[in-house]
């Protein structure tokens, strides 16, 4: 063909191209593609959802869009996707996506038919529990308990699980509650410490006391009347009243006893039988009669202030209700209570029994 020809019937087909075909003959954009994640941070489990936004895709019959999404935990169809976030460790994370158009089964062959994009999102570290911790009561006696309540939150309501010690005794519990027993503790305060721990791994702890208070020493023993050694007038038949040699030495350990707790006294307690404390018959009718209960007591006391020096004020004389010739010494502590530790005794008036010169016997004269 004449090349003159040739040109002029290109020239030709190029005005009918631009006159009647000019979406035809013109170039297609690109394809683009853009990408984001529903949440740019997120606590491991919670979930993140993306979404794929394409543009300038053809508008052709028989055009095929094929998309691929790539990353870790994410599973996609077309423009959405998500990402199972339930294993993954804290960190930064990125999802991309692939955009292909074209003929089915030649997706993504031409220019212009392919595009991808990438977006991505931050697992955050879990934070760590809060706790605190009490007792009830707080203040317990040695041997008693006291309930240990630990009260702990995790931020993101990570499972939690708890334990406890203590400084003394013992305390058990694996829940919010616990035991202590003080059993073996020293009293004071006792330290305890509740500790909690969640699933990750991330510990904390707090700390109550419970002071033991040893129970008051108890008072000190109630002081009570001593009995001392116990002085028979039955051998002397006419001076039935007289402190005789072994007398003597029964009053000498008083005496010693006084002299070694100067804070005690002494009561000198005489007795006399029944038979004493009738009247002879041939008694006078006004005569005074001296019970010998009375003079023996009297003559004891005598013995100890003028031979062994005791203060008078020290030594108390009373009669008692037994049926003998004795007399019977007793010390007495501060604060102890005579009347109540021995019953039954009559003070003396000493205004009226007055004491006895010790005189020998006269002596017998044989014809």
């Amino acid at each position: 063909m004449d090349s003159r020809l040739l040109k002029s019937a290109c020239m030709i087909l190029a005005s009918a191209c631009v006159a009647f075909m000019p979406m035809a003959c013109k170039k297609a954009p690109p394809v683009t593609l853009a990408c984001n994640a529903s949440a740019p941070a997120i606590f491991a489990g919670e979930p993140v959802n993306l979404t794929a936004t394409p543009g300038d895709l053809s508008t052709r019959k028989n055009t095929s869009v094929l998309y691929a999404w790539t990353g870790e935990g994410v599973t996609g169809e077309g423009t959405k996707a998500s990402v199972n976030t339930a294993s993954l460790a804290p960190g930064a994370y990125t999802v991309k996506v692939g955009v292909k158009e074209g003929k089915k089964g030649k997706e993504g062959l031409k220019p212009g038919e392919a595009a991808e994009c990438s977006t991505g999102f931050t697992v955050k570290e879990f934070e760590p529990p809060t706790i605190s911790c009490s007792s009830e009561p707080s203040t317990i006696k040695p041997g008693e308990n006291s309930t240990i309540t630990a009260a702990a939150v995790s931020p993101q309501n990570r499972p939690l699980t708890y334990s406890y010690s203590a400084a003394a005794g013992t305390v058990t519990g694996t829940t919010t509650n616990a035991a202590f027993s003080s059993a073996g503790a020293p009293a004071g305060p006792v330290g305890i410490t509740c500790k909690v721990a969640d699933d990750k791994g991330h510990t904390a702890s707090g700390d109550t006391t419970v002071t033991i208070v040893a129970p008051p020493p108890p008072p000190p023993p109630i002081p009570h009347t001593e009995a001392l050694c116990t002085m028979s007038f039955d051998k002397d038949v006419k001076r039935p009243t007289r402190v005789d040699n072994e007398a003597k030495a029964c009053l000498d350990e008083v005496a010693l006893d006084l002299q070694r707790r100067a804070d005690a006294k002494a009561v000198i307690v005489g007795e006399s039988t029944a038979k004493e404390k009738t009247p002879p018959k041939h008694h006078r009718k006004n005569a005074r009669i001296v019970d010998p209960a009375a003079q023996r007591a009297v003559n004891a006391k005598d013995y100890l202030v003028t031979e062994k020096g005791i203060d008078a004020s020290r030594i108390s004389v009373a009669t008692g209700a037994a049926d003998s010739q004795n007399v019977e010494n007793y010390l007495v502590p501060a604060d102890a209570v005579f009347s109540s530790d021995v019953q039954g005794t009559t003070t003396v008036d000493e205004t009226a029994v007055k004491a006895e010169v010790r005189k020998p016997l006269a002596e017998r004269h044989h014809k």
